[in-house]
Protein backbone atom coordinates (compact mmCIF):
# COMPACT_ATOMS: atom_id res chain seq x y z
CA UNK A 1 0.00 0.00 0.00
CA UNK A 2 0.95 3.37 -0.58
CA UNK A 3 1.80 5.85 2.42
CA UNK A 4 0.40 9.14 2.34
CA UNK A 5 3.65 10.80 1.79
CA UNK A 6 4.07 8.74 -1.67
CA UNK A 7 0.40 9.76 -2.87
CA UNK A 8 0.89 13.53 -1.87
CA UNK A 9 4.20 13.42 -4.17
CA UNK A 10 2.02 11.91 -7.35
CA UNK A 11 -0.75 13.95 -7.31
CA UNK A 12 -0.22 17.14 -9.25
CA UNK A 13 -0.66 20.46 -7.52
CA UNK A 14 -3.60 22.89 -8.39
CA UNK A 15 -2.91 24.96 -11.39
CA UNK A 16 -0.05 28.08 -10.57
CA UNK A 17 -1.59 31.31 -9.93
CA UNK A 18 -0.24 34.51 -9.36
CA UNK A 19 1.38 34.34 -5.87
CA UNK A 20 -0.39 36.98 -3.44
CA UNK A 21 2.72 39.00 -2.05
CA UNK A 22 3.97 39.88 1.42
CA UNK A 23 4.71 43.12 2.73
CA UNK A 24 8.10 44.12 3.64
CA UNK A 25 7.37 44.29 7.34
CA UNK A 26 5.42 41.24 7.03
CA UNK A 27 8.47 39.79 5.31
CA UNK A 28 10.26 41.33 7.92
CA UNK A 29 9.07 40.24 10.98
CA UNK A 30 8.86 36.94 9.83
CA UNK A 31 12.76 36.45 9.60
CA UNK A 32 13.45 38.25 12.35
CA UNK A 33 10.53 36.34 14.95
CA UNK A 34 11.52 32.57 13.03
CA UNK A 35 15.01 33.51 13.39
CA UNK A 36 15.37 34.44 17.22
CA UNK A 37 12.96 31.19 17.59
CA UNK A 38 15.06 28.86 16.08
CA UNK A 39 18.07 29.98 18.03
CA UNK A 40 16.28 30.00 21.62
CA UNK A 41 14.58 27.14 21.04
CA UNK A 42 17.50 24.92 19.71
CA UNK A 43 17.70 22.78 23.31
CA UNK A 44 14.62 22.08 22.71
CA UNK A 45 14.29 20.77 19.01
CA UNK A 46 16.97 19.10 19.74
CA UNK A 47 15.60 17.06 22.81
CA UNK A 48 12.67 16.71 20.51
CA UNK A 49 14.35 15.12 17.81
CA UNK A 50 16.05 12.64 19.94
CA UNK A 51 12.41 11.73 21.43
CA UNK A 52 11.38 10.82 18.68
CA UNK A 53 14.21 8.60 17.42
CA UNK A 54 14.77 6.78 20.29
CA UNK A 55 10.55 6.19 20.95
CA UNK A 56 9.53 5.85 17.67
CA UNK A 57 12.34 5.07 15.39
CA UNK A 58 14.62 7.25 12.61
CA UNK A 59 13.57 9.30 11.08
CA UNK A 60 12.80 12.22 13.51
CA UNK A 61 11.78 14.81 10.68
CA UNK A 62 8.85 13.97 8.64
CA UNK A 63 9.13 15.79 5.30
CA UNK A 64 6.24 16.02 2.80
CA UNK A 65 5.22 18.07 0.18
CA UNK A 66 2.88 20.91 0.37
CA UNK A 67 1.46 24.00 -1.85
CA UNK A 68 2.35 27.41 -1.26
CA UNK A 69 1.94 30.85 -2.68
CA UNK A 70 0.55 30.47 -6.17
CA UNK A 71 0.23 26.98 -6.41
CA UNK A 72 3.83 25.94 -6.35
CA UNK A 73 4.89 23.22 -4.06
CA UNK A 74 7.43 23.43 -0.85
CA UNK A 75 9.09 20.68 1.21
CA UNK A 76 7.55 20.88 4.60
CA UNK A 77 9.12 19.85 7.66
CA UNK A 78 7.62 18.20 10.85
CA UNK A 79 8.64 16.12 13.64
CA UNK A 80 7.50 12.61 12.80
CA UNK A 81 3.68 11.96 14.93
CA UNK A 82 2.94 9.40 12.71
CA UNK A 83 4.36 5.76 12.46
CA UNK A 84 6.71 5.07 9.31
CA UNK A 85 4.58 3.80 6.04
CA UNK A 86 1.46 3.74 7.47
CA UNK A 87 -1.69 4.18 4.92
CA UNK A 88 -4.54 6.16 5.08
CA UNK A 89 -6.52 9.28 4.72
CA UNK A 90 -4.50 12.72 3.79
CA UNK A 91 -6.53 14.06 6.94
CA UNK A 92 -5.58 13.07 10.62
CA UNK A 93 -7.94 12.80 13.08
CA UNK A 94 -7.62 13.04 16.83
CA UNK A 95 -7.84 8.83 17.67
CA UNK A 96 -5.80 7.96 14.83
CA UNK A 97 -4.31 4.56 14.71
CA UNK A 98 -1.21 5.83 13.01
CA UNK A 99 -0.04 8.58 15.41
CA UNK A 100 2.48 6.83 18.40
CA UNK A 101 2.22 7.50 21.48
CA UNK A 102 4.86 10.12 21.42
CA UNK A 103 3.69 11.88 18.49
CA UNK A 104 0.14 12.41 20.05
CA UNK A 105 1.55 14.07 22.74
CA UNK A 106 3.57 16.32 19.87
CA UNK A 107 0.72 17.40 18.15
CA UNK A 108 -1.47 18.22 21.10
CA UNK A 109 1.36 20.43 22.50
CA UNK A 110 1.38 21.37 18.80
CA UNK A 111 5.23 21.09 19.23
CA UNK A 112 5.81 18.82 15.93
CA UNK A 113 4.70 22.00 14.43
CA UNK A 114 7.96 23.72 15.66
CA UNK A 115 10.80 22.98 12.56
CA UNK A 116 8.07 24.81 10.33
CA UNK A 117 10.06 27.88 11.73
CA UNK A 118 12.78 26.87 9.24
CA UNK A 119 9.86 27.01 6.33
CA UNK A 120 9.29 30.30 7.24
CA UNK A 121 12.82 31.23 7.73
CA UNK A 122 13.30 30.24 3.98
CA UNK A 123 9.91 32.22 3.16
CA UNK A 124 8.00 29.14 2.11
CA UNK A 125 5.68 29.87 4.81
CA UNK A 126 4.36 33.30 6.70
CA UNK A 127 3.61 33.10 10.62
CA UNK A 128 0.09 33.39 10.12
CA UNK A 129 -1.50 32.31 7.26
CA UNK A 130 -3.49 29.40 5.63
CA UNK A 131 -3.22 25.94 6.72
CA UNK A 132 -0.52 24.63 4.61
CA UNK A 133 -2.54 22.21 1.86
CA UNK A 134 -1.03 19.01 0.36
CA UNK A 135 -1.46 18.53 -3.22
CA UNK A 136 -3.87 15.62 -3.67
CA UNK A 137 -6.42 17.32 -1.45
CA UNK A 138 -5.48 20.95 -2.79
CA UNK A 139 -6.21 19.19 -6.48
CA UNK A 140 -9.98 18.19 -5.14
CA UNK A 141 -10.79 21.61 -3.51
CA UNK A 142 -13.94 22.83 -4.82
CA UNK A 143 -12.81 25.69 -7.40
CA UNK A 144 -14.81 28.68 -5.06
CA UNK A 145 -12.15 27.99 -2.45
CA UNK A 146 -9.20 27.49 -4.86
CA UNK A 147 -8.53 31.14 -4.44
CA UNK A 148 -6.91 30.47 -0.75
CA UNK A 149 -3.63 29.02 -2.62
CA UNK A 150 -2.58 32.55 -4.18
CA UNK A 151 -1.53 32.97 -0.56
CA UNK A 152 1.60 31.77 1.19
CA UNK A 153 0.13 29.32 4.08
CA UNK A 154 0.78 30.46 7.61
CA UNK A 155 3.16 28.32 10.58
CA UNK A 156 -0.18 29.57 11.92
CA UNK A 157 -3.73 31.08 11.48
CA UNK A 158 -7.40 31.04 12.76
CA UNK A 159 -7.50 27.34 11.13
CA UNK A 160 -4.49 26.45 13.07
CA UNK A 161 -5.44 27.90 16.49
CA UNK A 162 -8.69 25.24 15.98
CA UNK A 163 -6.84 21.99 14.75
CA UNK A 164 -7.53 20.26 17.92
CA UNK A 165 -11.23 21.05 17.24
CA UNK A 166 -11.73 20.22 13.74
CA UNK A 167 -9.35 16.66 14.24
CA UNK A 168 -11.77 15.31 16.67
CA UNK A 169 -14.71 16.17 14.12
CA UNK A 170 -12.90 13.81 11.78
CA UNK A 171 -13.21 10.45 13.83
CA UNK A 172 -15.82 8.07 13.21
CA UNK A 173 -16.37 9.24 9.56
CA UNK A 174 -16.26 6.51 7.12
CA UNK A 175 -14.48 8.68 4.82
CA UNK A 176 -12.77 11.86 6.45
CA UNK A 177 -11.07 12.99 3.61
CA UNK A 178 -15.12 13.78 2.12
CA UNK A 179 -16.12 15.15 5.10
CA UNK A 180 -12.81 16.84 5.00
CA UNK A 181 -13.59 18.72 1.73
CA UNK A 182 -17.29 19.26 1.66
CA UNK A 183 -17.58 20.64 5.33
CA UNK A 184 -14.65 21.81 6.72
CA UNK A 185 -12.78 23.30 3.95
CA UNK A 186 -15.42 26.14 3.55
CA UNK A 187 -15.53 26.46 7.27
CA UNK A 188 -11.62 26.95 7.01
CA UNK A 189 -11.40 28.99 3.95
CA UNK A 190 -14.65 31.64 5.41
CA UNK A 191 -11.79 31.96 8.64
CA UNK A 192 -8.62 32.55 6.05
CA UNK A 193 -10.80 35.27 4.45
CA UNK A 194 -11.01 37.13 7.42
CA UNK A 195 -7.57 37.24 8.30
CA UNK A 196 -6.41 37.93 4.65
CA UNK A 197 -8.88 40.61 4.10
CA UNK A 198 -6.88 42.64 7.44
CA UNK A 199 -3.19 40.89 7.07
CA UNK A 200 -2.30 43.62 8.95
CA UNK A 201 1.03 43.49 11.44
CA UNK A 202 -1.14 44.14 14.07
CA UNK A 203 -2.93 41.27 13.67
CA UNK A 204 -0.46 39.06 12.55
CA UNK A 205 1.11 39.97 16.19
CA UNK A 206 -2.50 39.05 17.84
CA UNK A 207 -2.72 35.55 16.15
CA UNK A 208 1.02 35.18 17.25
CA UNK A 209 -0.40 35.78 20.75
CA UNK A 210 -3.65 33.92 20.33
CA UNK A 211 -1.37 30.96 19.44
CA UNK A 212 0.72 31.23 22.19
CA UNK A 213 -2.20 31.19 24.66
CA UNK A 214 -3.74 28.00 22.53
CA UNK A 215 -0.21 26.21 22.60
CA UNK A 216 -0.44 26.85 26.90
CA UNK A 217 -4.04 25.56 26.98
CA UNK A 218 -3.56 22.35 25.32
CA UNK A 219 -3.16 20.54 28.59
CA UNK A 220 -6.66 21.43 29.48
CA UNK A 221 -8.07 21.75 26.39
CA UNK A 222 -11.49 19.19 26.91
CA UNK A 223 -13.06 20.19 23.36
CA UNK A 224 -14.38 17.43 21.58
CA UNK A 225 -15.23 19.11 17.96
CA UNK A 226 -17.76 22.13 18.46
CA UNK A 227 -18.62 23.75 15.67
CA UNK A 228 -17.40 27.24 17.48
CA UNK A 229 -17.91 30.35 16.15
CA UNK A 230 -17.49 31.77 12.24
CA UNK A 231 -18.50 28.03 10.88
CA UNK A 232 -20.14 27.62 7.46
CA UNK A 233 -22.13 24.58 6.90
CA UNK A 234 -20.94 22.26 4.12
CA UNK A 235 -23.09 23.71 1.58
CA UNK A 236 -22.40 27.46 2.22
CA UNK A 237 -20.33 29.17 -0.69
CA UNK A 238 -16.54 30.39 0.15
CA UNK A 239 -16.25 34.13 -0.39
CA UNK A 240 -13.63 35.07 -3.43
CA UNK A 241 -10.43 36.00 -2.58
CA UNK A 242 -10.66 38.88 0.19
CA UNK A 243 -7.38 40.32 -1.26
CA UNK A 244 -8.48 39.88 -5.10
CA UNK A 245 -11.56 41.67 -3.75
CA UNK A 246 -10.09 44.20 -1.49
CA UNK A 247 -7.15 45.11 -3.92
CA UNK A 248 -9.27 45.68 -7.03
CA UNK A 249 -6.92 42.27 -8.58
CA UNK A 250 -4.05 40.59 -8.47
CA UNK A 251 -0.87 41.57 -6.50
Amino acid sequence: METIDSLSRQAPSPPLTAAARLTPGRRALDVAVALTLLLLLAPLLVLLAVLVRVTSGPPALFRQRRVGAGGGEFTLYKFRSMREGGAGPGVTGRADPRVTRTGRVLRRLSLDELPQLWNVLRGDMTLVGPRPEVPGLARRYPPEYRWVFRHRPGLTGPCQLRSRSYAAQLDGHPDPEAYYLAVQVPRRTALDAEFLSRPTLWNVLRYTARTVLYVLSAPWDRSQGSRGPGSRGPGSRGPSDPVQRRRGGGS
